[in-house]
C-alpha cells in the first residue's frame, strides 16, 4: 500500500517540511519534542481527565457528568480497537521505510503500521469525548491532540494522513457510541451514588430517606426568615 504516496504528493511534502525543521533544530529540542510526543502529551490529557472528574463530582447532576468522564477513557480504548483492523487493512509502513532523507526521532517504529497513527487516535478520543462533559477542559485537550499530530510528524514516524485519519476515527468512535454508553453508564454512577462508593460520583453530602441533604455537623440549621418585600413567583 506505500503505492498510496508518492513523491510530489502534498502528503509527502508536508512531512518532509515539518520534519525538516527537526533537522535544523538542536538536539535538545529534538529530545523534547520526541518525549513529549511520545508520553508528555498523553499524560497531560491524563491530567486533564483527572481534574475533569474532581470538577463532575462537584455539580448538580454529577452522576451524569462522572458518566461522561467514564466513557472518555472507555472511548480512547475502543478507538484503538479500532484502529487494529483498519492498520492491518491499510498496511501503510512508515515514511521512513519507503522514503529517504527523513530524521527520524524515535526507534523501534519500523515494524509497525502508519496508518492510522495510534497517538492522534488517543489524543482526539480523549478531547472529543472530555469536550462533551467540559467544554473548557475538551478545547484545552483539544490543542493537545493538534501538538500531538505536529509532533509525529516531528518525528518523522507519521504522514499528515495518519494524523488526520486518526482524528477522524477518534471522533467517529466517540460520538456514534456516545448515546448508547451513556445510556448504560448514566443509571450505573446514579446506583453508585446510593453505595459505599458514592464520593467517587459525587461530592455532595448522601440525602437521608426523607430526600433531604444530611448536615455536615448533624445539627438542624435554624430556618431562614424570608424578606418581607420577597414576592411569591408561584402566586
Amino acid at each position: 500500500m506505500s503505492t498510496l504516496l508518492a513523491d510530489g504528493n502534498p502528503d509527502l511534502d508536508l512531512l518532509y517540511t515539518v520534519n525538516g525543521w527537526a533537522k535544523a533544530a538542536p538536539p535538545w529540542l529534538d529530545s523534547a519534542v520526541s518525549w513529549i510526543g511520545e508520553y508528555g502529551i498523553l499524560l497531560g490529557l491524563l491530567t486533564l481527565c483527572a481534574v475533569g472528574w474532581l470538577r463532575a463530582r462537584k455539580q448538580s447532576n454529577a452522576p451524569v457528568k462522572v458518566a461522561g468522564m467514564v466513557w472518555v477513557p472507555l472511548s480512547v480504548a475502543l478507538a484503538e480497537l479500532a484502529n487494529l483492523p483498519i492498520a492491518a487493512i491499510v498496511d501503510r509502513p512508515r515514511p521512513f521505510v519507503s522514503h529517504t532523507g527523513l530524521d527520524v526521532l524515535v526507534a523501534g517504529k519500523a515494524g509497525t503500521h502508519s496508518f492510522v497513527s495510534d497517538h492522534a487516535t488517543m489524543a482526539m478520543a480523549f478531547a472529543v469525548a472530555l469536550f462533551l462533559v467540559d467544554r473548557r477542559l475538551g478545547a484545552l485537550a483539544g490543542l493537545l491532540a493538534l501538538l500531538q499530530g505536529f509532533c509525529r510528524m516531528f518525528m518523522g514516524v507519521h504522514y499528515p494522513t495518519d494524523v488526520l485519519g486518526g482524528y477522524a476515527l477518534a471522533a467517529a468512535v466517540v460520538l456514534l457510541l456516545a448515546p448508547i454508553a451513556m445510556a448504560v453508564l448514566v443509571p450505573l454512577c446514579h446506583a453508585v451514588t446510593r453505595t459505599a462508593l458514592a464520593p467517587l460520583v459525587t461530592a455532595a453530602p448522601p440525602a437521608d430517606p426523607g430526600g433531604r441533604r444530611r448536615r455536615a455537623h448533624g445539627h438542624r440549621s435554624a430556618p431562614q426568615r424570608r424578606p418581607a418585600d420577597e414576592s411569591d413567583l408561584a402566586a
